[in-house]
């Protein structure tokens, strides 16, 4: 891969965001990660990142609240969700507002590696 993308990575559980990463990274992908979508909001990463990966559920701003801010400030990034809690309601909501995937964990990392090739 001769340019990486950038993908963020966001979740409170830094056990999953670190594990997701080192897969990445070993993949050619660069990536950074953020323990709250308030934590990725504040960064500059916001303007660079190529692809969102976010947790649903987080203390704050979760995942379904990060797309709403992002599509009604104008950024148009791929987001992939994740999560412990699937549901019906949530997986078509964040779906029909765009997302690329909605991933139950733990994640199959051939679904997860397919969803970012499709981002």
């Amino acid at each position: 891969m001769g340019n990486p993308k950038r993908i963020s990575i966001i979740d409170d559980d830094g056990a999953v965001s670190e594990a997701m990463a080192g897969l990445l990274r070993s993949l050619g992908y660069t990536t950074e990660t953020f323990d709250s979508a308030e934590a990725f909001l504040s960064s500059s990463e916001v303007l660079q990142a190529s692809c969102i990966i976010t947790d649903v559920r987080m203390p704050g701003m979760g995942g379904v609240g990060l797309q709403i801010y992002l599509i009604a400030s104008g950024y148009n990034l791929p987001i992939i969700f994740m999560t412990a809690f699937p549901d019906d309601k949530t997986r078509k909501q964040v779906l029909d507002a765009g997302a690329i995937c909605y991933l139950p964990k733990p994640c199959d990392q051939e679904r997860l590696v397919n969803c970012i090739e499709a981002a």
